[in-house]
């Protein structure tokens, strides 16, 4: 596969989806987006071998240096996705009882 175009260090890696194999990879750091990656899924730890997944990796010289899979980060990030979505999934009140 490619290089990764992320500086060397350590990142949180979230799987945006897998594909034949290939798995979409989002990296952070602080909070904030720093790179994207299409990567071969074998890669990382089975178990983090799944759409948002969240990973700690280390990058060196464009490639992961290593992974573990991080399931408590994995759950509450989904966890507050799906109370985003419920909370904006719900209808306004009706004009009379604004």
């Amino acid at each position: 596969m490619t290089d990764i175009e992320v500086p060397d260090g350590e990142y949180t890696a979230v799987v945006d989806n897998i594909e034949d194999r290939l798995a979409t990879v989002f990296f952070e750091r602080d909070g904030e987006e720093v790179g994207n990656a299409v990567l071969e899924a074998s890669q990382f730890p089975s178990d983090g071998q799944h759409a948002d997944a969240i990973l700690s990796v280390v990058l060196s010289g464009g490639h992961i240096e290593s992974a573990s899979y991080k399931p408590e980060q994995t759950e509450s990030r989904a966890e507050a996705a799906q109370d985003r979505f419920d909370r904006l999934s719900k209808r306004p009140p009706p004009d009379e009882e604004k």
